[in-house]
C-alpha cells in the first residue's frame, strides 16, 4: 500500500472517540476534502468557477461556429457537387473529423494536465484553438484552389479538435479540486454553463449575419467574420487562464512526488471500468448532435425538402441554450443533494425519447412547436446529464490520473456520438422518408445505452476528495454531509 494510501485512509479508520462529522470538519479545515478554509480561500472556488465558465465559453465559441458552417455554408464553399447529398455528407464528415483528433488530444493534454498541473494545459489548449480557428477564415474555397481547400480545411479541425479535448478535463478538475465538499456537482456545472455559452454566441454570431446579407455576400466573405474574431480568443484566454492558481489537490501530489510517470497507463490499470461507463454515459452527446448539426442541415438543405429558413433555425440553440444556461446551476446543485446518478439516468432518457418528436416538428416545418421540443429536449432534460457529467466523470478518478481519465472518456464516447451526424446523413440521405422514426430511433438508443452506464456506476457525491476513484472509498454519512453543504455556501 502506498504511504499516502495510508494517510488518506486515516480520517476515515481512526475515530478516536469523535464523532464521524467532527471528523470530516477537521479534514475540511485541513483542506483534505477538497474545501480550503478559512480566510481569502473562501474565494478560490468562485474564481475557479468563472475561470472555467469564461475559458469554455471561448473556447467552444470557437468550437461551435465551425458546426454552423458546416451545416448551413461549407457545401456550397468547400464541398461543391452535383449531388446535394455528397456535399452534405462530405461538409459534415469534417465536423465529425475534429472528434476523430480529440481522443489524440486527450492522451497528450491529459497527459500534460497530471504531470504539470491544470493551469498550464488550459493555457496551451486555448492558444491552439484560438489560432486554428482564425486561420479557417483565412482558407481559400473549393473554386480558387480546389482540392487543397478542403485538404487544408479538414487540417485546421483536426487542430480544434486536439486543442479543444483538453478544455473540459482541465478546467473541470480545476473547478472540482477547488470546490467545497458538498457543492462540487454545482461548481463543476459552470464550465458545462460556458459551453452552453460559447454555443449561443457562435449562432448569435451568425444570425445577424445571415439576416443582413445577401445569399451571395453570406456565402462568399460574411461567413468568416466569426471566424475572424476569434482572434479575441488568442488575447482574452491568456489572460484569463494565467491569473488561476494550481489547485492545492495537484500540489499535494507534486509535493508528495505522487505524480505518475505515465497517466494513460495507471488510469486503464486501476479505473478501465469507469472509463468504459464514461465512454458509454458520454453517448448522451448525440442529443446535442441531431439538433444542432444534423437538425440544422435536415431543417435547411433544399435536398431534404423541409427548407426551413436559415435564419429561423439559427434562433433555435440560441434559445435553448438560454434555457440551458439558466437550468445549469440548478440541476448541478440537484446532483449535490441527491446524486449525481438519478440526474444523469432522468437527463438521458428523457432527452432520448423526445428526439422522435423534434425530428417530427422540425419535418411538418411546425417552427412554434420546434422551437418548443428543442426547449424541453435540449434546453431542460440534456442540460439535466450535461450539468451534471463534468463532476460525476471528474470524480471517477484518483487526482493523479484525473484530468487522463476524463479528456479520454468523454472524448471517446464524443468521438462516437460526433459520427453520428455523417452516419444519419448516409442512413436517412435527402429524399428519405420516415428521417424522424429512423434517427429518433438511433437517437434514443444511445441515450438507453448511457442511461445503463450512469446506472452501473458508483455514487460518489458524498465521497470526499482525497478518496475519490478508490473501490473503497467511504462515503461521509448523509447528515454529516448535509451540515457540510450547509456550511459551504453557493455563490
Amino acid at each position: 500500500m502506498r504511504k499516502a494510501d495510508r494517510r488518506r485512509r486515516a480520517p476515515v479508520d481512526r475515530h478516536d472517540g469523535c464523532s464521524p462529522w467532527r471528523l470530516v470538519m477537521q479534514d475540511e479545515m485541513r483542506g483534505r476534502s477538497g474545501t480550503r478554509y478559512p480566510g481569502d480561500n473562501r474565494k478560490t472556488p468562485r474564481k475557479a468557477a468563472v475561470s472555467g465558465w469564461i475559458g469554455s465559453a471561448l473556447e467552444y465559441y470557437d468550437f461551435f461556429i465551425y458546426a454552423q458552417a458546416a451545416a448551413l455554408v461549407f457545401p456550397k464553399v468547400f464541398f461543391p457537387s452535383a449531388s446535394p447529398t455528397v456535399a452534405v455528407i462530405a461538409s459534415l464528415s469534417t465536423y465529425a473529423v475534429g472528434y476523430v483528433a480529440r481522443p489524440l488530444g486527450a492522451f497528450v493534454l491529459g497527459h500534460l494536465g497530471d504531470k504539470h498541473g491544470r493551469k498550464n494545459v488550459l493555457v496551451l489548449a486555448m492558444l491552439l484553438m484560438g489560432a486554428s480557428t482564425f486561420a479557417v477564415a483565412l482558407l481559400p474555397t473549393y473554386g480558387q484552389v480546389g482540392l487543397l481547400a478542403p485538404a487544408l480545411l479538414v487540417l485546421l479541425r483536426l487542430v480544434q479538435g486536439f486543442a479543444v479535448a483538453g478544455e473540459l478535463g482541465g478546467a473541470g478538475a480545476m473547478i472540482l479540486e477547488h470546490a467545497p465538499f458538498g457543492r462540487r456537482g454545482y461548481y463543476a456545472s459552470f464550465a458545462l454553463q460556458g459551453t452552453q455559452a460559447g454555443q449561443i454566441i457562435a449562432a448569435a454570431v451568425f444570425l445577424p449575419l445571415s439576416a443582413v446579407l445577401s445569399t451571395h455576400d453570406f456565402t462568399t466573405w460574411g461567413w468568416r467574420i466569426p471566424f475572424l474574431m476569434s482572434c479575441v480568443v488568442l488575447f482574452a484566454g491568456y489572460l484569463i487562464r494565467r491569473g488561476v492558481e494550481e489547485t492545492p489537490a495537484f500540489q499535494d501530489q507534486a509535493a508528495q512526488r505522487e505524480i505518475p510517470k505515465a497517466p494513460i497507463l495507471e488510469v486503464v490499470r486501476e479505473s478501465r471500468g469507469n472509463m468504459v461507463r464514461a465512454v458509454c454515459m458520454a453517448l448522451t452527446n448525440v442529443i446535442g448532435v441531431t439538433a444542432a448539426v444534423f437538425g440544422a442541415a435536415y431543417a435547411t438543405q433544399p435536398g431534404y425538402g423541409v427548407e426551413m429558413s436559415t435564419t429561423v433555425y439559427l434562433w433555435i440553440p440560441v434559445v435553448a441554450n438560454l434555457v440551458g444556461i439558466a437550468v445549469i446551476p440548478v440541476f448541478g446543485n440537484l446532483s449535490d443533494r441527491i446524486g449525481r446518478r438519478p440526474v444523469l439516468i432522468i437527463g438521458s432518457l428523457g432527452s432520448g425519447v423526445l428526439s422522435f418528436a423534434y425530428l417530427y416538428a422540425v419535418s411538418q416545418r411546425h417552427v412554434m412547436l420546434t422551437v418548443l421540443l428543442a426547449i424541453v429536449m435540449w434546453g431542460v432534460l440534456y442540460q439535466m446529464w450535461n450539468a451534471t457529467f463534468a463532476s460525476a466523470f471528474q470524480e471517477m478518478f484518483p487526482t493523479r490520473t484525473r484530468v487522463t481519465g476524463f479528456a479520454v472518456s468523454q472524448n471517446l464516447g464524443l468521438l462516437i456520438a460526433a459520427s453520428m451526424p455523417t452516419l444519419f446523413a448516409v442512413i436517412a440521405p435527402p429524399g428519405s422518408s420516415n428521417v424522424p422514426l429512423i434517427i429518433g430511433g438511433i437517437s434514443f438508443g444511445l441515450t438507453v445505452v448511457a442511461a445503463v452506464a450512469a446506472w452501473s456506476a458508483r455514487e460518489t457525491h458524498r465521497v470526499p476528495l482525497d478518496d475519490l476513484g478508490r473501490p473503497d472509498a467511504v462515503p461521509v454519512s448523509i447528515e454529516a454531509f448535509e451540515k457540510l453543504r450547509r456550511g459551504a455556501k453557493v455563490g
